[in-house]
């Protein structure tokens, strides 16, 4: 589901709120468990800087996980992020009450995710995404397929791209030279 960059634009325009899966977005989907049963994720910093960015720009960034981690608490917690919504594997009622919470129509709101778990909620948002590593099931339907794979850029690009439709990618470019 491709979307013209008229569309995209319009689309982009409209958000206020970005929502991340973890696990295979934020991440690779990589879980190293040690002997002790301690938990270590991997994620990319350059995914970090962007959603400090948005954050800058004004928009309202979430994460939506299906399963609960200390890992990604602590990144949550690290970037500041508001809403951190942790083993919820209904995620599509999960979203209606975290847009009805935030006063969010779904077009307001933007959501990456990379498996079939995601798919009630991707259907659902004004803009959706998927890293270049999604399950084909997700890739085929989503309006945003990422040349980065998840935990590896896919989140920096997708903010990226809609940073660039909200006309504030420039500024935040200039910020940075300056």
């Amino acid at each position: 589901m491709s979307l013209t960059d008229d569309q995209l634009k319009a689309r982009s325009q409209q958000l206020r709120l970005l929502l991340f899966d973890v696990d295979g977005v934020l991440t690779d989907g990589t879980i190293d468990v040690t002997g002790a049963g301690h938990e270590r994720k991997s994620f990319s910093i350059r995914d970090g800087a962007a959603i400090v960015w948005a954050q800058r720009a004004g928009l309202r960034i979430g994460l939506l996980s299906g399963r609960g981690s200390d890992a990604t608490t602590q990144r949550a917690e690290e970037l500041k992020i508001p809403i951190v919504i942790q083993g919820e594997t209904d995620k599509r009622t999960a979203f209606l009450k975290l847009a009805a919470t935030e006063g969010l129509e779904a077009e307001q709101i933007a959501y990456m995710g990379d498996d079939l778990v995601d798919l009630p909620v991707l259907k659902l948002v004004g803009l959706s995404a998927a890293p270049q590593d999604a399950c084909e099931e997700v890739r085929e339907r989503v309006h945003v397929v990422t040349r980065a794979p998840g935990g590896r850029g896919a989140v920096r690009e997708f903010i990226e791209l809609i940073l660039r439709g909200q006309d504030r990618w420039d500024a935040l470019v200039r910020s940075h030279l300056t």
